[in-house]
């Protein structure tokens, strides 16, 4: 019990610092890419304390409860994963997050937020069913949905589940809002849905839903690693491979439209993890 709490607490406490310097990577080396000095790997951090110490100015009082409604939601499931809790339980309390982020963009009288609040749900509805499917699919390849029996299955995931590897970082690139998939929010400004469901979120809230996406990113990272959970150095190095990857996909496409997004991981996206499904069950017979 202990041990848990350390866990829970070293979690809580460790996964924004790395999740911070992954974006300040990520900002460095976007600017790199467009042949730019950029900001230092810190400049994340400092934008964060900046709002956190800004005015508080909200537009409706409901933000305020799908700002702390996202961030929750975020946080438990990095809990969920870090005990070793039912990686079923985590994507449906990662499915609240998302809800709330959605509905907090819904809940004010602005085009531009209900429009990134709509192209929010857009995602949802495209990276989802890969999600579920895939941990469909990690149960039948270690018979367990729970992560510790998941990581201590003995050979790494990724020999049995090439397929829906793939389909896991497809499904990052969707979710960390990165080109071509980032239809409703960009971090960078080179298209023109910029700040999308977040529009209207300034201040200490807004700096939340930053902290949340920190949480949320290293939280796919660590689902990336669990591919290749032992050696756990293997899992770290495999992660990080994969977001330089993202973060070089991501200055490279341009963004796609919602129909195109859909259509892709519907087919493309669904059908790899089907293929992969199939695959076990066949090897199994």
């Amino acid at each position: 019990m202990t041990n848990q709490i350390l866990i829970a607490i070293a979690s809580i406490l460790a996964v924004p610092i790395i999740g911070g310097l992954l974006r300040g990577f990520d900002r460095k080396m976007t600017a790199r890419m467009q042949s730019r000095i950029g900001p230092p790997i810190l400049q994340p951090f400092y934008d964060v304390i900046k709002l956190w110490n800004k005015e508080k100015n909200i537009t409706h009082k409901n933000q305020l409860i799908w700002a702390y409604g996202y961030f929750g939601f975020i946080i438990t499931s990095i809990l969920v994963f870090a005990l070793g809790r039912d990686i079923l339980m985590m994507l449906f309390v990662l499915v609240l997050a998302g809800v709330c982020l959605v509905l907090g963009a819904l809940s004010i009288k602005s085009p531009y937020s209900h429009l990134g609040g709509n192209r929010e749900l857009i995602q949802m509805l495209a990276y989802e069913p890969m999600l579920f499917l895939i941990a469909l699919a990690v149960f039948l390849s270690t018979g367990s949905f729970n992560v510790n029996v998941i990581i201590a299955s003995g050979t790494p995931l990724i020999y049995s589940l090439p397929l829906a590897f793939i389909a896991m970082v497809i499904v990052m690139v969707i979710k960390m809002r990165k080109s071509p998939f980032d239809i409703s929010l960009s971090h960078h400004a080179h298209q023109e849905i910029v700040r999308g469901p977040v529009t209207e979120f300034s201040g200490k809230y807004l700096a939340l839903i930053e902290l949340a996406e920190w949480y949320e990113m290293v939280l796919l990272l660590a689902i990336l690693a669990m591919f290749w959970a032992m050696p756990f150095w293997a899992g770290i190095i495999l992660a990080l491979a994969v977001y330089f990857i993202v973060l070089i996909i991501d200055n490279v496409f341009a963004r796609l439209t919602w129909p195109i997004l859909l259509k892709f991981t519907w087919t493309f996206g669904i059908g790899l993890v089907i293929l992969n499904i199939l695959g076990i069950y066949l090897l199994r017979k």
